[in-house]
Parts: C-alpha cells; structure tokens; sequence
C-alpha cells in the first residue's frame, strides 16, 4: 500500500536535487541552479516542470546526452545582444547563465537579448522572465522543443509546445508574470487521461489522422491543439523563429525529444530579452501605472459563475506563499530574484508522491 503523498521542506528538497545533480558531475554552483530553478517551479504550482524532471534530467547525464560542464561560448556580441552557444550544458544552467548577460546589457544600453544554440529543455520559462524584475526590468524569454504539435492543416508533428514568458514590474501590485504554452493543453494532462482510462475533452487534441478525438491514447499518438486554433499556430511558428532559427539551433522535426532518446542531444534554442524601465521613463511612473491597469482589470465586473478576476502569475504567487517561502513582510514575489526560493524557509514545503523524482510527466 502506497504511504501517500508527503510534504517536503523546500530547503530540504533544495538540497537533496541540488546533491543529486553533484553526483552526476555538475559543480556545485551549477547543482544548486539547477534545483532551486526546479524546486521554484513546485512552489508556483508547476509541478509538470519541478523536481519530476530530475530523473529525465539524471538519465540523460549519464547517457552523456547532456554536459555535466559545458563551456558556454560568445560566438557573436554588441552593446545590446548577444550569440551564445550552450554546449549542451543544463538548460537551467545555460539558461541562468544566459539572463545574466542580457540583465548585463539592459544595465548599459537599456534594452538586452541574447540567442542561444545548443541548448537543453530549460524547466519552468518563467524562472527566467522573474529574473529581470530585480533589475526593474521587463523580462522574456522563449525556447522551442520537440516535436510535439503538427501545423494547422496538417498530420506531421513538427513544432515543440514552444513556451514563452514575460515578466512585468509592478508598484504595490504583484507583478505581472505570464508563462504559457501555445497548445490548449499541456500533453502531460492527455498522458494522465490515458493511464487513468478516461476521456479528454474535446478541443484538445487531434488522432493521427488530424481529426478532433476526445480520446487520450489516440491523442497521444496524434497532436496538440493550439491555442486559438490557426493564430496559435501562427505564435508557435513565429516562437520557432525566434528562439531557433535565430540562434542557429535545431528546428521542428531536427530537436531532439527529452524522453525517449537514449542517442542524441536536443540541440534547442532559446531567446532572453529585457528591458530597463528607466530606459522609457521614470520607473516610479510606470509602476503607478501598472499599478492602476491591475487595480481595473481585477476590480472589473464578473461574469456569472466567476468568483474573482485573476492577472497572469497571480495565482503562482498565491502558491508560493501556500506552499513555502515567504520574505519578512509576507510578500514571496519580493522575496529573491527567483519569486522567493533563495529565501525557503525550513517550515514552508510542498507535497510529492513518494515515487516523485523518476515519474514521466508533461513533454512541453
């Protein structure tokens, strides 16, 4: 009989995935990256991208599929952006690595961005986006991925669930922090519809065939939907562009797939930019203003059924002060450059199943 889901310390879980990733020959600086970007993603409610990873991650380590301790490299650089090549290193290491340099640039020329190729699945988006806020920075980040989605109109699977991220200051307000894929549904709720046996519904996905299927197993050996059918394609296309065609890395069907794969790296690309609040105008200003756009929208009339209006990241935040850590003043998006993880308290926690670390999850 299964003892059930337990609560774990944050710090605690901290520090097991950060030894965990030290004993498959990461530096320690890079391990404890590596586990407070997945542990982040726990605390926001982001399960399918947290501390589930790491035996994916772990197995592809000793595969040699990923480097342990990769020489990131400036292939191309201006006052303002930048061409990194990852080595194939750990997407949240390279990806860490890679904000930092655009932070660097926003602070000189007021706007940064940095292409990478060469890179790895890089966890939740919007540990990176969160980032910026530090700086009073808007901050960005896309990446593509496998491929997972075929394009409108078609059967072949070519595009990844090409996530992006964006993070917004606010003044009093929490800040604004969108993170979202481009499929109506993250493929690790079809997974689960299909080993539990029941339906998804319908709008989810197409079978093999490109029809609209309501079931999971044939939604599994078919594709997501976009978000927003034709127009979401259109995002997903132009995500592609950006974060790899840019860059130079991999493309649509060329990525390699994250599980599954037992012989070659990802090769994918991602895309950070920032830019710096006063480059546009005064910083107090502009947080007013946020401020004020956050006040009407959620203060707005209801729909029937609707209990409150919630803005993008609203509920993460939410999450992280439920399940662990929490500055002085209570306030876990104030808490660390990362939404509040660099700051876990022994007390704060979040619930795991006992078989967590090497159980398959979301492909996005």
């Amino acid at each position: 009989m299964s003892a059930g889901p337990r609560r774990v310390p944050a710090a605690a879980l901290e520090a097991f995935t950060t030894a965990l990733f030290r004993s498959h020959g990461l530096p320690p600086e890079d391990a404890a990256t590596v586990a407070r970007t997945l542990v982040l993603a726990d605390l926001r409610g982001v399960d399918s991208h947290g501390v589930l990873r790491t035996g994916v991650y772990l197995e592809r380590l000793k595969r040699g599929l990923i480097n342990p301790t990769p020489k990131v490299r400036v292939l191309r650089e201006g006052p303002a952006a930048a061409l990194l090549d990852g080595d194939n290193g750990m997407g949240p290491v390279v990806a860490t690595a890679a904000m930092r340099r655009v932070l660097e640039r926003a602070r000189a020329a007021g706007v940064g961005a940095v292409a990478v190729r060469r890179g790895n699945h890089y966890g939740m988006a919007a540990a990176y986006a969160l980032m910026a806020l530090e700086e009073d920075c808007i901050g960005l980040t896309l990446t593509n991925g496998p491929a997972l989605v075929a394009p409108w109109g078609g059967t072949r699977r070519f595009f990844g669930t090409n996530p992006l991220a964006i993070a917004v200051p606010a003044g009093r307000e929490r800040p604004v922090v969108l993170d979202m894929a481009t499929t109506v549904v993250a493929r690790g709720k079809i997974i689960k519809a299909a080993k539990e046996g029941y339906p998804i519904p319908a709008g989810w996905a197409l079978d093999a065939e490109g029809r609209p299927t309501t079931d999971a197993a044939a939604a599994l050996a078919g594709t997501p939907v976009p978000i927003g059918g034709y127009k979401g394609y259109g995002l997903m296309l132009v995500i592609e562009v950006l974060s790899a065609v840019l860059a130079g890395a991999a493309v649509g069907p060329a990525v390699g797939e994250l599980y599954d794969n037992p012989r070659r790296p990802q090769e994918v690309g991602h895309l950070f930019a920032a830019a710096r609040l006063e480059a546009f105008g005064d910083p107090g200003e502009f947080k007013g203003r946020m401020d004020a756009l956050i006040r009407e929208v959620r203060e707005g009339p209801r729909a029937p059924g609707s209990e409150r209006i919630y803005l993008p990241g609203e509920i993460e935040f939410e999450r992280v002060r439920d399940r662990g850590p929490a500055s002085p003043g209570g306030r876990p998006d104030r808490a660390g450059p990362l939404g509040g993880i660099d700051r876990a308290r022994p007390g704060g926690g979040r619930v795991l199943p006992r078989s967590g670390l090497m159980q398959r999850t979301d492909r996005k």
